[in-house]
């Protein structure tokens, strides 16, 4: 049975790709340093399903000690790495840049050597469509330089691409790195705009609308984002930088529109000014998605908010 080690495994991302290497008969490691960023019983109840599986094994684990980390490669025979652990969030970045470079740069280029020391055959990287910036080139588009972020979060997310690429030249690894757009869903992180708002309207309070609506974002359900995920970690792909995306923008007040008609509440909306470190729009050109991982997004946002609803209100009811 094929071991595979994936980081950030008990986060939003990293859970649903632990259920589906699971589904697909492999033995999965999950490191996760459950990180107060939001409540780490959030985290737990993420992988809760799977902590008796005999397949699953959890350490709960901190990327940037590279060291207790390698314990776990003295043991286990582990042929592959998804690498999805990172200090999240834009907007937290421009306040505490030096924990970004902490963990995103620092803890991962920890993985990238002990990939090199223990002969791993691929690492499979999370990267970010904010590298982008506020490109005029739109969509975006892989071969743009992306040399312009727009805050530290971002920055960090470019420097881990071009560290694979050295990694890649000079040690011969196998690295793919994967630039996730506006990912959501079931489990989605609460400090993110489909959860915050779903939580907050819910319970009839205000949300927060930042600019005039009119930015848009290219949301991405979480089962297409794990479809890309596991192709990149089979595919024979010795290196590359690759979009995930839904290739659809949605304006921010339609999304709330979608939002408000499934969980069928009416949103308070407080208008703000734009957010320091927010781009105006995001929306991937997946061309190369598809013709290197076969990869092609199955869920349009109405569908996959209606399931992000759904389940959100099972949780409650469970809660209750």
């Amino acid at each position: 049975m094929e071991t595979i080690l994936v980081t950030g495994g008990a986060g939003f991302i990293g859970s649903h790709v632990c259920d589906r290497l699971l589904n697909l008969r492999k033995r999965v490691i999950c490191v996760d340093n459950l990180t107060p960023y939001y409540s780490p019983k959030t985290k737990i109840a993420n992988i809760q399903q799977n902590l008796s599986n005999p397949n699953f094994e959890f350490f709960p684990m901190d990327i940037r000690n590279k060291e207790d980390v390698e314990q776990i490669f003295k043991q286990e025979k582990i042929s592959k790495i998804i690498h999805l652990a990172a200090r999240a969030g834009v907007r937290p970045s421009i306040e505490k840049p030096v924990w970004y470079k902490e963990t995103n740069i620092d803890g991962t280029i920890n993985m990238f050597e002990l990939a090199r020391k223990y002969n791993i055959k691929k690492v499979v990287f999370a990267s970010s469509s904010s590298v982008y910036g506020n490109s005029k080139e739109i969509p975006f588009n892989e071969n743009n330089p992306c040399n312009h972020p727009i805050s530290p979060y971002a920055a960090t997310k470019k420097a881990t691409e071009v560290l694979a690429h050295t990694y890649h030249k000079n040690y011969g690894l196998n690295l793919v790195g994967l630039r996730f757009f506006s990912v959501y869903g079931p489990r989605g992180r609460p400090d993110m705009a489909p959860m915050k708002f779903t939580l907050a309207m819910d319970k009839n309070k205000p949300i927060e609308m930042f600019g005039d609506g009119k930015t848009s974002r290219d949301w991405t359900y979480v089962q297409d984002i794990v479809d890309g995920v596991i192709a990149a970690a089979e595919k024979d792909i010795q290196f590359a930088i690759i979009n995930l995306g839904n290739s659809t923008p949605v304006k921010l007040k339609d999304f709330i529109s979608t939002i408000e008609k499934y969980l069928g509440k009416k949103a308070t909306i407080i208008k703000k000014g734009k957010q320091e470190g927010d781009v105006d729009h995001t929306y991937a050109d997946i061309k190369k998605a598809k013709q290197l991982l076969g990869y092609n997004p199955k869920t349009p946002l109405d569908q996959g908010i209606k399931q992000m609803i759904e389940w959100y209100q099972e949780q409650k009811l469970k809660q209750n």
